[in-house]
């Protein structure tokens, strides 16, 4: 019954923390050469050869950046060829296996306990081992005026967590990596959105 008091303080304080689960906090980098007294206008997707190759794939891409995009002022050309600017995307996820080395309880204890039993060890230490991968994930924006082909802008989001990530955290590192636009601002900062659900 000893447990029972300290249990439901560490879950009133995980309630409480769950408002920090609905923002997503991105490192965003941005380059400008947007011009002074340029209005945003019309846009279309661009798509690399590998990009039309995956169409399914870049669809949904495009789907998670669209709301990013036109809240930044654009709005989709009914013609693609009369677009004032083109609209290329990336993203990525890589994943990265923890070595047990990085846990922190590693070291602990007298003896050296793995999958196999309890063994003696000259240094003290107690081996957990677990799958807990970590995601580095990245989405890119690049903005070009569609006559000259000129980039105009480029944003880059970027974070990490256990899992790849879907739509809806692809949706909010680009509506990061659009924040600022037209403007350049500090690099890297810390720029955090709401989760849409």
């Amino acid at each position: 019954m000893w447990k029972t008091p300290a249990l439901l303080g560490t879950l009133a304080l995980g309630l409480a923390g769950c408002a920090g689960f609905n923002n997503v906090e991105s490192d965003v980098s941005t380059f400008s050469k947007w011009p002074t007294g340029r209005q945003p206008a019309t846009y279309t997707f661009e798509r690399l050869p590998s990009q039309q190759a995956r169409e399914k794939e870049q669809d949904r891409l495009e789907a998670a950046a669209r709301t990013a995009v036109e809240a930044s002022g654009f709005k989709p050309a009914s013609d693609p060829k009369s677009a004032d600017v083109t609209v290329q995307l990336g993203a990525r996820a890589s994943r990265a296996d923890r070595s047990p080395y990085d846990d922190p309880l590693w070291w602990r204890g007298g003896l050296y306990y793995s999958r196999f039993g309890r063994h003696p060890f000259y240094g003290p230490q107690v081996m957990y081992h677990f799958d807990n991968p970590r995601y580095d994930r990245e989405v890119v924006v690049l903005i070009r005026d569609r006559q000259s082909g000129e980039p105009l802008y480029e944003a880059r989001a970027t974070n990490d967590g256990n899992t790849p990530g879907g739509t809806a955290l692809l949706g909010a590192m680009f509506q990061a990596a659009m924040t600022d636009f037209p403007h350049n601002g500090v690099n890297p900062r810390r720029v955090s959105v709401p989760l849409s659900r």
